[in-house]
């Protein structure tokens, strides 16, 4: 018989999945409404933290070298972005979104990220940062393991330890 924590650990790991997928429909929609294809807008999401080198832009979206520069020219031609020289290394390019950008992509995020913040009345400070270290531990897993799918050229099913099975299931 399944112990109460597997239960909720579970039922945890499918709350996750639901919200991820969430997540991604609403990205989906946004990309929709900005004609922007799910690299294109990842791009601007790794920009909306401030100006980038396309190495950068690259790693944070997993991207190569080839496809960065690609996607960059294309948002570059739609007034999207643009590259500027770095004030603190004037030979180093960095690409940020432009104000067009910001707006246009501040409308359709804003009202979710300002309605988010209501989620987290009633938790006090503590459970906030509890929260905050558990999600930074669950990115860091995924990153490793976005790495090690991106690395490894073999045969997914002869490594998987998971079996095929469903974080939530």
């Amino acid at each position: 018989m399944e112990d109460v924590r597997q239960a909720a650990i579970r039922e945890i790991g499918a709350s996750m999945q639901r919200y991820q997928r969430s997540v991604q429909a609403f990205d989906d929609a946004v990309g929709r409404r900005l004609g922007l294809g799910p690299a294109d807008l990842r791009c601007l999401d790794w920009l909306a933290d401030g100006p980038k080198t396309a190495g950068e832009l690259a790693r944070g979206a997993g991207l190569r070298a080839a496809a960065t520069t690609a996607l960059v020219d294309r948002l570059e031609r739609r007034g999207l972005v643009e590259r500027r020289p770095d004030e603190a290394d004037r030979r180093r390019i960095l690409v940020r979104m432009t104000p067009d950008a910001e707006a246009r992509v501040g409308a359709l995020y804003g009202p979710l990220v300002a309605e988010g913040v209501d989620v987290f009345d009633g938790l006090g400070a503590a459970e906030i940062a509890e929260l905050r270290r558990l999600l930074e531990r669950m990115t860091a897993l995924t990153d490793r393991h976005r790495a090690r799918v991106e690395e490894d050229p073999g045969d997914p099913t002869a490594t998987s330890r998971a079996g095929g099975a469903s974080f939530g299931s």
